[in-house]
């Protein structure tokens, strides 16, 4: 596989850490049950001081603990020599387990792998020929934890390569030593085959275990089905020779006469795997009930072995695995079938025990993969009509054979297909058969199963396998189109679909997962279809859990249900009716479509929350509940033992979409069809609403089949609330049916994309070097500077630059037209090039160097006014950016990769502003993950020669870009109607100066015919009389037709000298005239269109050749895009890093294929894989099914070339060092090298960036007041006291933010700060607190950052949040955190080497009082270690003091001139502000305690607003003690509990 580019040493595996529940205190607590309490503040959590006392802390210590400082004893380097003996008494004491569900003990393995067990002592110790069966088992319970917490799991291995193939071939073979592996161990094996069949990009892991998939395993297959593919697939037969022959000669060279293929491990070892899993399936998960062949009786009162449970799920998961990916999926599916194993699954005890349903919901998945619709053997889809024909194919002959051969079927043989292909009637034709009949036709003439086979004696199996074989499957389209849109309440609570955060990653769950490569477009749909929407299941979910409390039902004396209390998203239901049931269309059976009407009243809330429920409008979609609570309130007993919806009294939950809302006089409320105008509109009457909606006609239809056959309750008969959502998270469904109905089109990705994007093919294939129709010169315009800023971007090149006219250009001005050859050497390509752009080898080889024609041109003059100018860019851009731009203006994929602060959006501004002066016609689509990226990115465009007239920006954020034109659809609208107003009176103007009629001027379409008629006929007539007198000077001055137009240019047009000079300068005169009426026609359209709908479609499918959206938008509006035939030839992403797949996949689909092809021509991804990933919110799909997985994540995985931006220019050099580490080379721009504000130290501190080890504080270090709300009071009090410190030195608030990790920790803080600082009007608020995860993307000066956790590492372990941690600040970043827990990091450690190189004391330089020095950097000057967190307070309550004092000596002073001492007494007192005021940030203490100058603004552009420290503001919880935050969360305005700001950071 190619090389993935840029990855350095620390990336060969995603890297997804989340929280999760552990027990802890398992080892402390002997009796402790298995299913824990997650961590919280319960008193047998494990502690720290616990962990450095437990017993495998202590061994780790002696003997292989490397120990940075943090604690370790004088010896802590001299470790004991490496034991076998240890491994094994390890393994046998602490790993292995005997009983239980859980393979391993979950917290041991947690211990000895923060300790690096693996990388300091297993590996390093292994030995292929030595090393025991316990020593690899370790390894594999290493390995096995680390993809468990998602981090990187085959790095350790990379520094003996042959010894880590070596490894994998001792797993592979570590069965064949005889020994008898508990039930557990062969849980763990799996689970780690599991994870190396997930990491196919790792060369080594691949070609290991990618031989087991081989063709050689179809040896074990029986004969009959042998024969059976082979005659399926003729092709293969040649390759089944070869492989023979090439199999002989190995034998022969290694000395074997006779080469018997079944001892082969490619040959046995799957076979053997599905042997073992029948037989632990058939003998060991009921206990004691082997059945011998025989058959079953009711075992849901037996007892089950849960290890053998969770051994089948991993083992379904594991061929679940094989078959959904091509490379394995082609020669193990006959190997599967061959077996019989989902037959036989089908048929097991466990398949329809109540502790099955995962292990059922995963046979269904198999069954589903192994019937999926694709040829295995080419890899292509199969459409609907290729699939029923192989279905009819399959059942003729089998009639046929039936016919001939088998007598008693000769009345099915001679049926017609449609009424013997469903399951019931094939099982009922085939039960007239003896069991000896039908074992002669499954095993002898068909040939679907061996013989030998011992469950070939049962009937039901046979019957099984001969209707899995030949029954019509359902077609995947129609079962998509079958499923509702809207969860309802038996998926919302299912553990096995939807399950609750608390998920470890220990079980398997009955999900798809996205990996890199898919079988299938409809594949890659349909996985992403379903994780969506379990996702968005699992958020309505927790929002129905929220709701629903707080409305208090109870059943009253009517024995109806009543509510006394309220919600504020949920209101109880008046009145329910449905309206309209429409017939089916043709071809379907369910309903076209059902409407209801629902009545509520919002009497019971207050204003602001009555104009939340008026405000929704048509689509928004709302979820019918009905509630039932048990007449008794639960008991504490029956409470725990109860479900969610036993608790909530929830029976039923449907969705429904809005049409309209009335209010009491029925009128119509929130129209936005046009039927009510603006003017006429009138406030909603009382307070009785009445929404129509539609409901899900699919769960309609499921739901009254079972009415009617069932005999079930009457679901629509039972509402009694409705309940809203927030409308940002609210959108699912729109997503789920653009998805839904790419399902149903002919979906048609670009050819030169199709293959890369499933990840097959050569991964450089969609590179432009490899693309046809390439531009061969490319005008770049403004992108070089000069001429050695374009020869330092093409160091590989001997540059020559010529003129026009082909003569050779010894002094070049820009711009340049560049012919560019189709293979550029690196420095320009897509693999990063060299930070050193000029070096010594370069001038030595300038000889052999490839010549680059460069052309410098001068453009034409672009007109006699400053607005005529085209705007200039002024970045100097680096060679890599230079390559960036280059690959994105070329047909193909382009993938950029921008670290922090790489000039990631001017680079693709660039790309733009080129690709619109080289490609006019075309249009370009530009997507982004939030509207704040969009917004700068748009901000730059505007600045860039560009026209405004060309942009458009779709979506809810055009409001927030900072500029004075308005870019929204009505805006442009306006615009250009405005425009039109002021070309037709200039039209008029011109028209008066040639001495014409002005009523010209009166539309566009007169100006039109004017400009024919009267000006160009002109011109042509000057140009005509110029070319016979180009020797007189004066002529065009005497000559020009519209000089008197002209008359109000800022300069006079012609000087008479020249008439070269004169005519370039009549040319810009006729170049503004032709702009201006080619602005007026493209007016015109405006002028013809009368409805500001129609103009605004117009603008965005035909004038606008820059259109911006979020990706959420683009997902919402697809249907409408394709309804207006909407076209665009290019596509650039930013961000594209932090997009889930799903959401960069459908902008490449809002347009309808021309002639079957599709139209994009250019894919443009920019965004950083090594920060933070999209975000996911539950647990289970982002470490399970790795949701959480962006496109651009997987381009990089697949090996597909980007270019990665080199060169940062945002943080101090030495800062940068903390995060550079993370990319290939990414060195510094020479603005921070040069610039003096980089040089200069940060006043009051010795250094610029430090690690503060803080301990723990009134004997607590971490505390979790409820389950993930991790908080650390001792870091807070420390880093408010720092930012107390600064303010009072006099750094501004706005330069200063501060993060963490944990949302807990973020309102601890924020709590802390409302104490503290919030009463000093001097002091005040930083400019934000929040979490690392929410400020990916901005910047600061100055960052504090607090890592909260002093136990286990925890999410930080993610690499990538680390990145994002480290690479915030600009001039200086402080860190607080427990140094002996980060420092043995694995992950962490080059960032933190870096940290710990300093004291891990804050040190300070006391003598410096003001914001500004002229220190050097590295000039630490006096230090004064702080020793802990109440020196630091009695240095800011000192400072405080201080500051006091002078002002009183100041107001004294102030006194005594002015004779006024009648207010000293007042002004004694502090002067203190209420919280909520912002302090004033412009005016920072000075020397002598008083307010002076601020610090010089550093330009960082960071987003300075302050972030809501006040109640409700940013969806925040509000500032209060966190104690009283838990107590009165009942008691909060709207009566909701605050539960977003409790749940763990993602």
């Amino acid at each position: 596989m190619t090389r993935v580019y840029g990855t350095g040493t620390y990336d060969f595996k995603r890297h997804r850490v989340a929280e999760y529940p552990v027990d802890l205190a398992q080892h402390i607590a002997v009796e402790k049950p298995s299913e824990s309490v997650p961590i919280s503040n319960v008193p047998n959590s494990i502690t720290l001081s616990e962990i450095q006392r437990d017993r495998l802390t202590k061994i780790a210590a002696d003997n292989w603990l490397k120990t940075g400082g943090g604690g370790g004893g004088a010896d802590s380097n001299a470790k004991r020599p490496f034991s076998p003996e240890l491994v094994k008494e390890i393994y046998e004491t602490e790993l292995l387990v005997r009983d239980g569900r859980k393979p391993v003990p979950l917290q041991r393995v947690m211990i000895l792998e923060v300790s690096q067990y693996l990388e300091n002592y297993l590996w390093p110790n292994f030995d292929p020929e030595t090393a025991t069966f316990e020593h690899v088992m370790s390894m594999i319970l290493m390995v096995n934890e680390k993809f468990r917490e998602n981090v990187a799991a085959w790095i350790c291995f990379y520094d003996r390569k042959d010894v880590f193939k070596a490894f994998l071939e001792r797993v592979l073979r570590l069965k064949e030593q005889g020994r008898c592996s508990s039930i557990a161990e062969m849980t763990n094996y799996l689970v780690f085959m599991i994870n190396a069949f997930q990491s196919l990009e790792d060369e080594v892991v691949s070609e290991t275990v990618l031989r087991l998939a081989s063709l050689q395993c179809w040896h074990s297959l029986s004969y009959g089905r042998f024969q059976m593919e082979l005659c399926l697939n003729p092709d293969l037969i040649k390759k089944w020779k070869r492989m023979i022959k090439r199999e002989a000669k190995e034998a022969k060279k290694q000395g074997e006469e006779n080469l018997e293929p079944a001892n082969m491990l490619e040959v046995k070892f799957l076979r053997n795997l599905i042997v073992e899993f029948l037989e632990v399936l058939d003998s060991k998960v009921f206990p004691g009930q082997h059945n011998d062949g025989g058959e079953l009786g009711d075992v849901n009162g037996s007892l089950i072995d849960d290890a053998s449970v969770l051994y089948c799920e991993r083992f379904m998961e594991f061929l679940i695995d094989l078959l959904s990916q091509l490379p394995t999926r082609r020669y193990l599916r006959p190997l599967v079938d061959d077996v019989a194993v989902v037959a036989k699954c089908h048929l097991s005890a466990l398949y329809t025990h109540e502790k099955g349903k995962l292990f059922s919901q995963l046979v269904d998945l198999l069954q589903f993969y192994e019937t999926f619709e694709i040829n295995d053997h080419e890899g292509t889809q199969l459409t609907d009509d290729e699939v029923l024909q192989s279905h009819y194919d399959r059942f003729q002959s089998f009639q046929l054979l039936a016919f001939k051969k088998v007598p008693k079927l000769r009345e099915m043989a001679l049926a017609n297909i449609g009424a013997s292909h469903k399951r019931a009637d094939l099982s009922k034709k085939l039960s007239v058969l003896s069991p000896k009949e039908l074992k002669d036709l499954v095993c002898c003439k068909l040939k679907l199963v061996s013989q030998d086979d011992p469950w070939s004696e049962r009937v039901d199996f046979l019957i099984e396998v001969m209707v899995s074989f030949f029954q019509k499957h359902k077609s995947q389209k129609e079962a998509i189109n079958a499923l509702p849109l809207y969860p309802n309440e038996q998926i919302m609570w299912d553990e096995s679909l939807v399950p609750s955060i608390n998920y470890s990653g220990e079980g398997c769950l009955a999900l798809p997962k996205l990996n890199l490569q898919f079988l299938t477009l409809h594949d890659y749909l349909l996985r992403n279809f379903n994780l969506f929407r379990l996702e968005s299941t699992y958020e309505i979910r927790e929002d129905i859990q929220e709701a629903v409390p707080h409305l208090l039902a109870y059943i009253n004396n009517e024995g109806e249900t009543a509510f006394r209390g309220w919600s504020r998203m949920a209101v109880p239901i008046k009145e329910f009716k449905i309206t309209e049931v429409k017939q089916p269309n043709i071809g379907e059976v369910k309903p076209a479509a059902v409407t209801a009407e629902v009545s509520y009243s919002i009497s019971s809330y207050r204003a602001r929350i009555r104009s939340e429920w008026d405000d929704l409008k048509e689509h928004d979609v709302l979820f019918l509940l009905s509630i039932r609570p048990s007449f008794e309130p639960l008991s504490a007993e029956e409470a725990a033992n109860a479900t969610v919806p036993q608790r909530l009294g929830l029976q039923y939950v449907r969705g429904c979409e809005i049409i309209e809302i009335h209010d009491e006089e029925g009128t119509l409320m929130n129209d936005f069809t046009g039927r009510i105008k603006r003017d006429e509109w009138k406030p909603p009457k009382g307070e009785l609403r009445t929404v129509t909606v539609a409901l899900d006609t699919a769960q309609y239809h499921m739901d009254v089949t079972d009415i009617a056959e069932k005999g079930a309750e009457d679901v629509y008969g039972m509402f009694n609330v409705l309940m809203r959502r927030k409308p940002k998270e609210n959108n699912f469904k729109a997503i789920l049916e653009s998805i839904r109905d790419l399902m149903n089109e002919t979906c048609i990705v670009p050819d030169w994309l199709h293959n890369i994007f499933l990840g097959y093919g050569n991964p450089s294939a969609a590179q432009w070097t490899n693309m046809p129709d390439l531009l061969e010169t490319v005008d770049f315009k403004d992108t070089f500077l000069d001429a050695d800023h374009l020869r330092e971007s093409f160091t590989e090149y001997q540059v020559s630059f010529i003129n026009p006219d082909g003569t050779e250009n010894l002094h070049p001005e820009p711009p340049f037209r560049i012919r560019l050859p189709r293979t550029l050497n690196n420095s320009v390509q897509a693999l990063p090039s060299k930070i050193n752009v000029v070096s010594e080898t370069d001038a030595g080889d300038a000889a052999v160097q490839e010549q680059l024609i460069v052309e410098a041109y001068i453009p034409p003059n672009p007109g006699p006014y400053p607005q005529d100018k085209p705007k200039q860019n002024s970045v100097r851009f680096t060679p890599t950016q230079i390559g960036a731009i280059i690959s994105g203006i070329q047909p193909g994929l382009t993938m950029v990769v921008g670290p922090p602060g790489t000039g990631k959006t001017d680079t693709a501004v660039q790309i733009l502003n080129v690709l619109y002066h080289n490609c006019p016609s075309q249009r370009t689509l530009i997507i982004t993950h939030s509207n704040q990226a969009l917004n700068d990115l748009f901000e730059k465009i505007m600045q860039r020669d560009v026209p405004a007239r060309y942009l458009l920006r779709l979506g809810q954020g055009e409001q927030e870009l900072a500029t004075d034109l308005d870019f929204s659809r009505q805006g442009r609208v306006n615009a250009m109607l405005v425009r039109r107003l002021e070309l037709l009176s200039e039209v008029e103007r011109l028209a008066r100066s040639l001495q014409l009629p002005e009523d010209v001027g009166y539309t566009c379409e007169t100006a039109g015919y004017f400009w024919l008629l009267h000006v160009y006929s002109r011109w042509e007539q000057f140009l005509a009389d110029c070319a016979d007198n180009k020797d007189k000077p004066t002529f065009v001055q005497d000559r020009f037709p519209f000089e008197e137009f002209f008359y109000n240019a800022p300069q006079p047009i012609f000087t008479g000298e020249s008439f070269d000079k004169d005519m370039r300068a009549a040319k810009g005169c006729f170049r503004h005239l032709k702009t201006m009426f080619q602005e007026l026609e493209e007016c015109r359209a405006f002028e013809l269109l009368k409805s500001t709908v129609d103009r605004s479609n117009y603008l965005m499918t035909k004038q606008a050749k820059i259109v911006a959206m979020t990706c959420t938008h683009a997902a919402l509006k697809r249907k409408d895009f394709l309804q207006l035939g909407f076209k665009y030839d290019n596509l650039l992403m930013e961000e594209s890093a932090q997009i889930l797949e799903i959401e960069t996949f459908i902008p490449m689909l809002l347009q309808r294929q021309e002639d079957g092809y599709a139209r994009l021509k250019r894919c443009i991804l920019i965004g950083d894989h090594h920060q933070l990933p999209p975000v996911v919110k539950n647990m289970a799909f982002q470490k399970y099914s790795h949701m959480d997985q962006s496109l651009f994540t997987r381009f990089v995985r697949l090996g597909i070339p980007y270019i990665e931006l080199n060169a940062q220019g945002r943080a101090r050099p030495s800062i940068a060092k903390l995060y550079n580490w993370r990319y290939r080379e990414l060195g510094d721009l020479p603005y921070v090298k040069e610039e003096a504000i980089f040089h200069r130290a940060n006043a009051g501190f010795c250094y610029e960036y430090q690690l503060v080890d803080v301990p723990d504080y009134h004997g607590r270090g971490e505390t979790a007041p409820s389950p993930w709300f991790y908080q650390n009071e001792g870091e807070a009090e420390y880093i408010v006291s720092v930012f107390m410190y600064m303010r009072l030195l006099g750094y501004p608030a706005e330069k200063i933010s501060i993060l963490t990790t944990y949302n807990g920790q973020k309102l601890l803080i924020r709590d802390v700060i409302a104490r503290r600082c919030a009463p000093y009007d001097f002091i005040g608020r930083p400019s934000k607190v929040t979490t690392v995860d929410k400020f990916q993307g901005q910047q600061n000066d100055f960052i504090l950052l607090s890592l909260v956790r002093t136990r286990f590492v925890g999410h930080l372990r993610d690499v990538r949040r680390l990145i994002v941690a480290m690479s915030r600040a600009r001039l200086g970043l402080y860190v607080f955190c427990r140094r002996s827990l980060f420092e043995q990091c694995y992950e962490l450690q080059p960032t933190f080497q870096c940290l710990l190189q300093r004291p891990d004391c804050l040190a300070l330089n006391l003598s410096e009082n003001v914001p500004f020095t002229n220190r050097h950097v590295d000039d630490t000057g006096p230090v004064h270690l702080v020793s802990g967190l109440e020196e630091m307070g009695n240095i800011v309550d000192a400072k405080i003091h201080n500051f006091y004092q002078v002002r009183w000596s100041n107001y004294q002073y102030d006194l005594s001139l002015s004779g006024d001492v009648d207010a000293s007494e007042e002004h004694m007192q502090p002067n203190i502000k209420p919280g909520n005021d912002e302090m004033d940030i412009e005016k920072p203490v000075s020397q002598d305690g008083m307010l002076g100058e601020a610090l010089p603004d550093s330009n960082s552009g960071e987003a300075t607003d302050t972030e809501g420290l006040t109640d409700g503001q940013n969806g925040d919880a509000s500032i209060e003690s966190h104690s009283d935050h838990i107590a009165d969360s009942e008691m909060q305005t709207d009566g909701e509990v605050a539960h977003d700001a409790m749940r763990m950071e993602e």
